[in-house]
This record gives structure tokens, sequence and C-alpha cells, in this order.
């Protein structure tokens, strides 16, 4: 077996020069794409901020190259999983470079919970399976990764080498003069930056060395709440436009807003979506609302034209009980969607059969409206596990009945006979509904009782396999309800569990979402612009740390 060289630093590899000339190769198109010089928001060059030297095509401006200290805008040692540190730790101990990298990076400057750690190494992916993790899987096609299993936990770990030849390009670009004095390490990593959607998602961080590594600006637009593409948005869009996806998910979670350029490149370039297969999509929709950002998710969706393609008949929905409105505020959907965020975070995500079976619920009610009291009954009976415990819930509660137009009415005062009939009738329907976001025919049928709603995309991205899962959320529950016992025996939630899918988890949080909902008090916030969205905390710091907006020269233009 040939011996893996040993480096303790990237600016110890052999030849500078060589590798210097292939990244500035395989640079050059990225770089031809970009406008130089000094960028407003409406251009679609290089990030602002930029020396004159970035004028000239094809030229690199490493002035604009930041690095920081972790320490001094307080990332503990303590923020990066013991696993994660493991998985560097091997690599380091083979000689390789390991760095996290993008929205795990973005998220510890923000103080907040990452949702995964993924690792970039300057191992190739063949050095990795053969010398560091003999038991990682390598995958993907046109951006092949190692999935990296350590105690539990898993990680996927990318190689510069790998993103290097994913990049194509001419002899144009000559870096040479521009990066004199550099290592190749930051050439390295400034080229894989290039190659990334977001300027906040193309940080890199050394743990072993406390360094934060910035190439496009993306920790000053972390400070300024806003989500731009590294290269134009156009071109960055039409390359991979599952980037518009991710680009609408980070701004819902952080409550950041797009610059003027990438927002009219999402307007336009919204149809391109059609192109991405469906189980891409799928993982696109679960990266949005399962991780307690699905209000505000819906709501980008809706504001770009995005919910007409994904989801049509809640797209109808909202259309029509927004007519003459200002606010989504009161509306039932909104709520539920505000209710199942309160559980759920980046690193406490559910299974996408809940919202599932939550979008299913609310297409019943939609078509056929229920009265309050029978949908409480419902909700309460998937909460507690049998008719007699959801009877006892009814009779203790004393709150003011809610009613929603057109979902639920006022309550009835219905015998308890009568009650369970009506409960055991709203589950079948709730199971037929499933269809709607399965079938293409029922979802059209059901948008059509929208004459106003947008021209129908065609697409359903909700596989078979989920459709079961949801269906088996209701079993049992449009039949005789005397004899329904799926009581747990826990009181609270398993969040493992519930990220498996498991479907008694998902049933007990699904009622209790329903339950809250079916409240007096809501959660819900306005649609006004100051609260559509999460509210921002790109400059939270403690008394001990620096903030963000302390990390750059007070002379420096914005």
């Amino acid at each position: 077996m040939t011996a893996v060289r040993r480096c303790t630093d990237l600016s110890s590899l052999p030849s500078p020069a060589p590798l210097l000339s292939r990244l500035s190769s395989a640079a050059s198109r990225l770089l031809q794409m970009r406008k130089y010089g000094s960028r407003k928001e409406g251009g679609g060059g290089l990030r602002n901020g930029r020396s004159s030297s970035a004028s000239r095509p094809g030229s690199i401006d490493p002035s604009s190259w930041k690095y920081f200290d972790s320490r001094a805008v307080g990332i503990p040692a303590g923020a990066i999983p013991r696993n994660c540190m493991a998985v560097l730790q091997m690599l380091k101990r083979k000689g390789f470079e390991a760095y996290l990298v993008g929205g795990c990076v973005r998220d510890l400057l923000l103080k907040r919970a990452p949702k995964d750690f993924d690792v970039i190494t300057t191992a190739s992916l063949k050095e990795i399976k053969e010398h560091v993790f003999s038991r990682c899987f390598i995958v993907g096609n046109r951006f092949p990764i190692c999935l990296v299993r350590w105690r539990g936990s898993l990680f996927e770990v990318s190689s510069f080498k790998t993103n290097t030849t994913q990049v194509k390009g001419n002899e144009n670009v000559n870096c040479s003069e521009d990066t004199d004095g550099r290592d190749g390490g930051d050439i390295l990593r400034w080229k894989d930056s290039l190659r990334r959607d977001f300027t906040v998602n193309s940080l890199f961080f050394n743990p072993f060395n406390h360094r934060v590594y910035d190439y496009v600006n993306g920790v000053k637009d972390l400070r300024k709440n806003k989500v731009c593409t590294v290269i134009a948005a156009h071109v960055s869009f039409k390359e991979d436009p599952a980037r518009i996806l991710r680009g609408l998910r980070v701004a819902a979670r952080l409550g950041f807003q797009f610059s003027s350029e990438t927002s009219t490149a999402i307007r336009d370039l919204s149809p391109s979506i059609m192109d991405i297969d469906k189980p891409r999509l799928a993982m696109e929709m679960k990266y949005m609302l399962s991780y307690g950002a699905a209000e505000s998710s819906i709501r980008l969706l809706r504001k770009y034209g995005l919910l007409d393609i994904l989801l049509p008949f809640q797209a109808a929905y909202l259309s029509d009980q927004l007519k003459g409105k200002s606010s989504d505020r009161g509306l039932m959907l909104m709520n539920l969607l505000a209710n199942l965020d309160k559980f759920f975070s980046a690193d406490r995500p559910c299974h996408c059969s809940l919202w599932l079976a939550l979008l299913a619920f609310h297409n019943a009610l939609v078509n056929s409206p229920q009265d309050a009291q029978v949908i409480k009954a419902f909700a309460a009976l998937m909460h507690f596990g049998t008719w007699d415990s959801a009877i006892e819930f009814l009779n203790e509660d004393v709150g003011a009945p809610v009613t929603y137009v057109p979902e639920a009415f006022g309550l009835s005062g219905a015998k308890v006979d009568n009650l369970m009939e009506q409960t055991s009738h709203l589950a079948s329907l709730v199971k037929s509904s499933v269809d709607t976001l399965t079938c293409l025919n029922t979802l059209k049928q059901s948008v059509i009782r929208y004459p106003g709603a947008s021209q129908f995309s065609g697409l359903v991205f909700v596989s078979a396999r989920e459709k079961g899962r949801v269906l088996g959320i209701f079993n049992g529950l449009d039949s005789d309800l005397t004899s329904y016992d799926k009581r747990r025996g826990m009181h609270g939630i398993d969040y493992k569990l519930l990220e498996d899918g498991v479907t008694a988890e998902v049933r007990f949080v699904l009622g209790k979402v329903i339950m809250d909902t079916m409240s007096a008090e809501s959660p819900c916030a306005s649609t006004d612009a100051a609260a559509a969205l999460p509210r921002p905390a790109a400059d939270v710091t403690d008394a001990d740390h620096r903030p963000l907006s302390t990390l750059f020269h007070s002379g420096e233009s914005e």
C-alpha cells in the first residue's frame, strides 16, 4: 500500500506553482461570470469592498480575504460535538488538513445550533476511504462526498480535490501576481468558496488553530442579515435551481433578507425548480418545513411564486383567504404551521410525515368544514391515545371556542355518541385527503375549487412510501373508537423517535399541534414585513465576546 504523504500545513505542499496554475485555470469560468469592481446590490459581480485590482477580468483580490480568531466572537470548543471533533482529528492524524465548512460555521457565528456539521479535507475521497474511514460510503454524482458514520453520528466529508475537478475552465486567469505571498491553502479555500451557493455558506473554520476564513465577504453579509449568491445570482441559479430553495431556507430560518440582485433572480427563475428531480425537491422541502421554520418558509415560497408550483392547493387557499386582507393572522393553516414550529429547531427536527399529515388534515377541513368540538376530539384522541382520555380532556377544557373560516365552525354541543361518529368520519376524510398530496388528478380537482388559482404546475413530489407513512398515522381512527388504544406510556416528546418517523410519536405530536391551534391563544405572526420572518440574530453575543459588527476596520466601506 502506498504510504500517505503527511503534511502539517497546506503551505508545505511541494511545487506550489503548478498547484496555483491548476487552480487558476479551474477558476476561470467562475471568475469570468462576474462583473469586477465595486458591486452594487443590483449587479452580478464580485462582492463589494474589493480593491481596485478586482477591476481587471480574471484577477483575484486577496486584500478582501479575512481571517479572525473564533474565540474572539465566542465560539467555544464545546460548540463542536465530540464525534465531529473525532472525525477532524482522525483526518489530521493522517496528515491531511480538515475544516468545518458551510452552514455550520455560519450558525456557530450566530450562536445558533447547527443543523449538521460538514467537513472538507485535503484528502481525496479515495484516500479518505482507504486510509481514514474504511467503512464510509462515497455517494453523489455531480458533487460526490463521503458519508462517515462515527459512533452513531453521520457526517458529510467532501474533498478539495474533488471540488476542484468539478469546475471546468480555461487558461484566461493568471492569479500568480495577485496572490504573491499567499500560500496554497488560501488559494485552495478561496477556489472552493467560489463554487458555493451563498456568501454566508462559504466560511471555513479550523478548530485546531481557532481560525475562521472568509474569502467572499460572508461575515459582512451575516452582519447585514443578507443572503447573497457568491457569483452572479442568475448564473448561480441557472447552474443549480435547487439553490433557490436553499436560499429561501436560509432566509426563512435566520430571518434574513435577500439582496436585490438575488431576490430578482429568484423571481425570474422560479419556474426552473420544475427541472429539479422529485427526490431532491422532497429533500429540500423537508429541510424547509421540518426544522422549526415552516411558517416563514411557506410565506417566502408564496412571496416568490414557488408555492404555486410545490403546494398548489395551499397556494390557492392562501390567495383566496387573503383577498382584501393585508395579514394572514387568524388563518388556520398559518396557525397550524406556527404551532408546529414551536416544537422544532435546526438541531431538533421532525420527520416529514408530520407536516405532510398536518397538510392533509387541513385539506380535509377546507373541503369539508367541521364542528370545532369534533376537531378537538380528533386531536385529543391522537394525542392521548384513547377515546375515554379524549372525552376527559374535552370535559376539562374550559377555553373559549375557536373558529376558523371555512375550516371550523362553532361548537354545536353534540352528544358523545354523535361526537364519536363525527370524529371517526373526520378521520376518514383526512385519510382521503392524503391523495391531494400524492395523486395528480386528486390534487387538480381540489385546486379547481379556486377559480383564481395560478396555472396548475402538474407537480407532485411526495412519494408513495411517504403516503403510506402518513396513512399509517390515521389507521384505526376511522373505525370503532371505543376499542382504539394507542397510548404511548410517556409524557414528553422523544425527538429521536420523531425524527425517525415512528408513527406513535408523530401521531402524538400531531394531536398536540392541532389541540394548540384550536385553543384561544394563537402564535401566528403578522405578514407585515417586520414580522413575516423570525427575528434575526446576526449580532447576538454576550458580554465577554465581540459581536460580528466589530470584525471589520471602522473605515471599511459597506
